[in-house]
């Protein structure tokens, strides 16, 4: 069931490693959730297990209580790729096919591994750190699983607008479905909207199937022919012509001197901020916001009372746990004491 995925129901809150002062992400899967779905979180837990790579946040560590299990996992406080675009007020093309070179780098350890992500999208990429040049990550693997040799992976699943045709049709597919993903990022990078929209998802598909997309007039003007290029390799209908991630990494709007440094900024973020409205209840949890607010508070050295939360068994990431809530300034007003967590290591 491609949309219910582990992350629609597992809440994440952060956490301080006491020992270190280091902060992490804490993934809390109620295991009532997962009744009847062992198997796909054991494969997540699997997969993450294998993953090191400096562009794909890593899973640190499991612990388990008879109700939950905790997934530790690095933290990262950059925040979404638009938002940061959005926040620029200078961004070119060399951004653009720089952030990408990043994503074409994580994607082909994951598929050189046998994993396929299934479902790239710019919501999965974050920011390691807030700095000005900081590195991209890929952020989400509730979807991924590990390529059998062989083996049809052939469920719907994924975000309609960012899934490839070969998925709508309801054929075996593989890590092609990845590249075209990258292609649908690398457009809208370019540009600021989707390269495939319908309110109607029926309409929305048959444009997907067809790969009928365009680089209009006159948001597509100022691009390079070498851009559009590009993603039309990714972008490619028949999966068996798809540019691979090793092709497309030997583009060379990636790896040569292609990607204009003209300023896109202005058209670019408008189109994001008309396009990717962001809705509060999808948010994803604001590590930036938090880990201020718990520097704030110097959480670990300078909490007593009731929030003072020793685990009941040792283990050695004994952890403040803060909601995921961003009450930043109700928690200003009534102080750290109400900074509960409902989840607790065990």
């Amino acid at each position: 069931d491609g949309g219910q995925n582990v992350g629609a129901f597992s809440e994440v809150v952060l956490a301080e490693e006491k020992g270190t002062q280091r902060l992490v992400a804490i993934k809390c899967i109620p295991k009532k959730a997962l009744q009847g779905k062992e198997n796909n979180i054991e494969n997540e837990i699997a997969v993450l297990h294998r993953i090191k790579h400096t562009n794909i946040v890593s899973l640190e560590d499991i612990f388990e209580s008879t109700s939950h299990l905790y997934l530790v996992m690095q933290l990262v406080s950059g925040g979404e790729l638009f938002d940061r675009i959005v926040e620029k007020g200078f961004y070119t093309e060399r951004d653009a096919s720089q952030l990408i070179h990043q994503i074409l780098d994580a994607v082909k350890y994951l598929h050189d591994m046998g994993i396929v992500h299934r479902d790239l999208k710019p919501e999965n990429l974050l920011y390691y750190s807030m700095d000005e040049d900081s590195k991209i990550m890929i952020s989400d693997f509730g979807l991924s699983k590990i390529e059998d040799t062989g083996s049809v992976m052939s469920t719907a699943c994924g975000t309609p607008g960012y899934v490839a045709p070969e998925v709508l049709a309801q054929k075996p597919y593989s890590k092609a479905v990845d590249c075209w993903s990258i292609g649908v990022i690398s457009y809208i990078l370019l540009c600021g909207y989707p390269p495939f929209y319908d309110e109607n998802d029926a309409k929305l598909f048959e444009q997907i199937l067809k790969a009928e997309y365009e680089f209009d007039s006159p948001y597509w003007d100022d691009i390079s022919d070498s851009a559009k290029d590009f993603i039309c390799h990714l972008m490619e209908k028949d999966f068996m012509k798809r540019y691979t991630t090793d092709q497309a990494l030997q583009h060379p709007w990636i790896c040569g001197d292609t990607a204009l440094d003209k300023n896109i900024h202005e058209s670019v973020s408008a189109q994001i901020k008309k396009n990717f409205a962001k809705s509060k209840w999808k948010q994803a949890f604001n590590a930036t916001a938090v880990v201020r607010h718990m520097r704030r508070l110097q959480l670990g050295t300078s909490l007593e009372g009731p929030s003072q939360i020793t685990p009941t068994s040792p283990c050695h990431a004994q952890a403040l746990l803060l909601q995921e809530e961003d009450e930043e300034e109700e928690e200003e007003e009534e102080g750290p004491g109400r900074s509960l967590p409902h989840c607790l290591l065990p």
